[in-house]
């Protein structure tokens, strides 16, 4: 194994496709760093590790944190940062194209193991899917407290114009033209996306008086998030807990009243077999990972999309910031 994954971070070196994923080689560049609370490991100077990530922000800062840690760490690290979505990203690690990532809990637990619904306890969540995806040769290490679930909002201005709305319960008393959505075509897809909300909360899909499809745009993540704040597709967008473009644009989040969405808890996991070889790598992340909470990834979050910093960069800054590595 070890062979094979110089080959593969050979492979990636070299800008070639990894075709049984679909994965082609993602941005290099992170910056140099130095050693201090995470320093050199001298049995594993020189191996290799690929490091993957999925394609939006959070991820972006969170595999740059990775690799950042596990090249000071000494290891040989190939970045697959930016593959195009959870099962590329998951077919990634069980095929054995990428050693570890940053996950969610809810994701690995209802997309990955197909549950039929999640845990709301983010503990018991994390045990859940920790044992279960140890069969698929996954090790699941213990979770941030950071929390990166789906929500819906709205434009804070039009809170008093829509009746004081502030769960996902008042939306059923809203009129059916006011009941308008706007949803990134992944969560519209998932088995603990869209249409079962819906469901729970008693507007149908489809159903004239629930929500009817032309109520509903399908648009890229960033589009979801300009176009709540305009307010002339929808009224109400979905979003991500942690994602800094909820305080820039003033939107207010509705409470979900009746627990419909799952505990979405960072954690790394591992190829166990890699974890086994190199057992050092829990240690690294065991630094990294209680820092992480959901004010954190707000700020990083909010300093990519917002501000406009290059994802490594604000890695980086971070990691310096709490005296997890130097700059180089």
């Amino acid at each position: 194994m070890r062979s094979l994954r110089r080959r593969a971070a050979a492979l990636a070196a070299s800008g070639a496709v990894l075709a049984g994923c679909g994965l082609t080689s993602a941005t290099t560049f992170v910056p140099d760093a130095g050693p201090a609370a995470i320093e050199p490991i001298a049995a594993v100077e020189g191996e290799p590790i690929a490091v993957g990530a999925k394609n939006f922000t959070e991820q972006l800062i969170l595999g740059k944190i990775a690799v950042i840690a596990l090249q000071v760490a000494g290891f040989d690290v190939t970045d697959r940062s930016g593959i195009p979505g959870a099962a590329p990203a998951r077919a990634a690690m069980v095929e054995g194209e990428t050693d570890m990532q940053w996950e969610y809990t809810g994701t690995g637990w209802i997309n990955y193991l197909g549950m039929p619904k999640g845990i709301p306890d983010q503990q018991e969540q994390w045990r859940a899917v920790r044992d279960a995806d140890a069969k698929n040769g996954i090790t699941w290490l213990p979770p941030a407290e950071a929390n990166n679930t789906y929500a819906f909002a709205v434009r804070s201005e039009a809170v008093d114009d829509l009746g004081g709305v502030a769960t996902l319960s008042d939306i059923a008393a809203l009129p059916v033209e006011e009941r308008t959505f706007c949803v990134e075509s992944e969560f519209a897809t998932r088995p603990d996306g869209f249409e079962p909300m819906l469901e729970t909360y008693g507007i149908p899909l489809g159903d004239p008086q629930g929500v009817p499809r032309d109520n509903v745009s399908i648009l890229d993540t960033g589009a979801v998030y300009t176009a709540t704040d305009s307010g002339e597709l929808c009224n109400f967008g979905e979003v991500f807990t942690t994602d800094g473009r909820i305080a820039s644009l003033d939107l207010t989040v509705l409470e979900d009243d009746r627990g419909y969405f799952p505990a979405y808890n960072i954690a790394p996991i591992v190829r166990t077999e890699t974890l086994e070889e190199y057992p050092e790598i829990a240690d690294v992340f065991a630094r990294i990972t209680p820092l992480l909470t959901d004010e954190v990834m707000i700020e990083l979050n909010g300093r990519v999309d917002v501000a406009g910093e290059d994802p490594a960069d604000v890695a980086l800054d971070w990691m310096v910031s709490e005296g997890l590595v130097s700059r180089g």
